[in-house]
Order: structure tokens, then sequence, then C-alpha cells
């Protein structure tokens, strides 16, 4: 196994730190909208995927799923019982372990996805690096959203559709309306985002082995 320089762990707990404020200062990396919550939380966790690899990448994407567990056990919304164990199904005294799934997949994914579309888009673009951040960014945040409202109605259907009051096929057009007016805006702010920041970390890092052949 490769081991890591102390450049990467620095770079690695840097983004840890950067979750760890987001999540703490309100409406920063959760934005209450609606039953779900936007975020900014999988910025730093799809950077991190470009600039340190999937293996980071995943292991912050974990925390980001964890962070999230956590947070949905101690403030609760309509939607907490999706992302936490520990707190009771809607209708029910007690939580699913499938919440374990749905906070921690997606999030890992964001960590590992966004890596080999950079990877991928380089090898078809050599010179557009910026284009290829942008589509990285946004394959991340996509990643995020589809996969976590999917798994909502793949796992809680009906517990989903009591909150929100709906039945039948409007039940999958309501998860429609959050990837499209919701995950949307969040992959592009990802990408703009990504493309901005990672542009700039890669030419630091460049540099800096550059500086050490």
């Amino acid at each position: 196994m490769k081991k890591r320089s102390t450049f990467d762990l620095v770079l690695t707990a840097f983004f840890l730190g950067i979750l760890i404020l987001l999540a703490s200062v309100p409406f920063l990396g959760f934005i209450p909208l609606g039953p779900i919550n936007a975020t900014t939380m999988h910025i730093p966790v799809i950077i991190a995927s470009i600039i340190l690899g999937p293996r980071i990448g995943a292991f912050l994407g974990g925390a980001f799923g964890i962070i999230s567990m956590i947070r949905s056990t101690l403030i609760i919304s309509p939607l907490s019982f999706v992302f936490s164990p520990f707190v009771p199904l809607y209708g029910s005294d007690q939580g699913s372990w499938k919440a374990i799934i749905v906070a921690l997949i997606p999030r890992i994914l964001i960590g590992v996805v966004p890596y080999f579309v950079f990877k991928g888009c380089q090898k078809m673009w050599k010179n557009k690096q910026g284009l290829s951040l942008l589509l990285a960014g946004v394959a991340g945040g996509l990643t995020n959203t589809i996969l976590v409202m999917n798994l909502i109605y793949f796992l809680f259907h009906q517990e989903y559709a009591n909150v929100i009051g709906e039945a039948g096929s409007a039940i999958y057009a309501a998860i429609l309306g959050v990837i499209f007016t919701q995950g949307i805006p969040e992959a592009m702010v990802a990408g703009i985002a990504t493309m901005a920041v990672a542009s700039v970390l890669l030419r630091l890092v460049a540099n800096r082995n550059k500086n050490r052949i």
C-alpha cells in the first residue's frame, strides 16, 4: 500500500475540519428547504476526491455521512428517520437500520465518482482541465442527490409518502421534483466551486512535486 505523505495527511485533516465547520455553523452546511435539507457538505469531499484520490475521498464522504447521521439524531426534522437509525420512523416508535445505507453509501460515493469522472475527462480533453473539474464537480453533486432520493424512495417508500402526503405515482414525482429543483442547483454550485478551488490546489500539488524532484 502506498504510504501517504505528511502533505496528504495535512490536507485530509484540513478537509475534515471544513466538514465539521460547515456542519457546525447554522444554514452553512445544511440549509433547510422543505422536508429535505440542501447541503454544501459534498463540495469539500468532491475536491478532496480529485486532489487526494478516491480512498481519502471515500473516507471523507463517510465522515460526511456520519456527521449527517449525528445531526439528524440531534436535530429532528420530518425526514430525520431516513438518515438516522436512532430516530423513530414516521408513525412508528422505532428507527430502521436502513437509514445507515441512506446516510453513508451516497456520501462515500461522492468521494469516489468525481475522481474517475475527472480522470476520464482528462483523457478525452487533455488541455481542458477547467471543464474536467466542472464536470467532476457536477457529477459528485448529482451522485449525492440522485442516490439519496432514490434510496429514500426504495427503502422508505411508505414513510416518505406519509410525510409528504402523497400516494401512487405522485411519490416518485415528488422525488424527481427534489432532484431537479434542489439537486441540479447543488450540482452546478459544486461544479463551479470545484473548478475554482481544485484548479488552485492541483497547481500547488504539481509545483510541490516539481520542487521535490
